[in-house]
């Protein structure tokens, strides 16, 4: 569902002020997008993700991993809610009450259906301005991961299908293939290796 203001667009207050706590939804050039009920196979590949990257975050003291539902404030009339997303403890700083002012150093946004075009050119324009350093867009539907990153002020794809390792969060390598797997393979076998290394 798309939300459109008859005097022009929503601001960041307006956001705040309309979306409830227990709604996902993304503020992007002042419309808002409220996010459809997940399919299971998208909830359980963030599920998955949450307990490698949280995991690997936790144990290597990296940061903190936030779950939908935590908006971004990149500008006045943007403010996205990726799926899964990351914050250095040096960022810490950007935490707020019920937002966050600023960019998450890694946005991760699993694509469903009405979400292709956001998910693959605004956020990546938005997620680029807003100084983002590392974007994952995963497609379940297309079996494919591309995952951007940072270099001066553009993203540069390293890899979208085999293995990568992340930029933002050292020693955090995974193999895209395995996203596709169905049932996913168990989580705490990869994050001990991960963690082995």
């Amino acid at each position: 569902m798309v939300l459109r203001s008859r005097a022009g667009t929503y601001t960041f207050a307006d956001f705040l002020e309309l979306v409830q706590e227990d709604q996902k939804a993304d503020l992007i050039d002042g419309v808002i997008h409220r996010a459809s009920p997940e399919n299971v196979e998208h909830n359980a590949l963030i599920v998955w993700l949450t307990r490698i990257v949280g995991g690997h975050a936790e144990a290597r003291e990296l940061g903190e991993v936030y779950v939908n539902k935590v908006a971004y404030r990149l500008s006045d009339r943007t403010a996205p809610e990726p799926d899964l997303s990351f914050v250095a403890t040096g960022r810490a700083h950007i935490a707020r009450h019920g937002y966050m002012d600023g960019p998450p150093d890694l946005a991760i946004e699993v694509v469903s259906p009405e979400s292709v075009r956001r998910d693959y050119e605004d956020k990546r324009e938005r997620y680029t301005a807003g100084g983002v350093q590392e974007y994952w867009i995963l497609d379940p539907d297309e079996r494919r991961a591309t995952i951007l990153c940072r270099e001066d002020d553009r993203f540069v794809e390293i890899r979208s299908d085999g293995e990568f390792e992340s930029r933002v969060l050292p020693g955090l390598r995974l193999d895209t293939r395995s996203f596709w797997r169905r049932p996913l393979p168990p989580a705490l076998p990869i994050l001990q290796e991960l963690l082995a290394r």
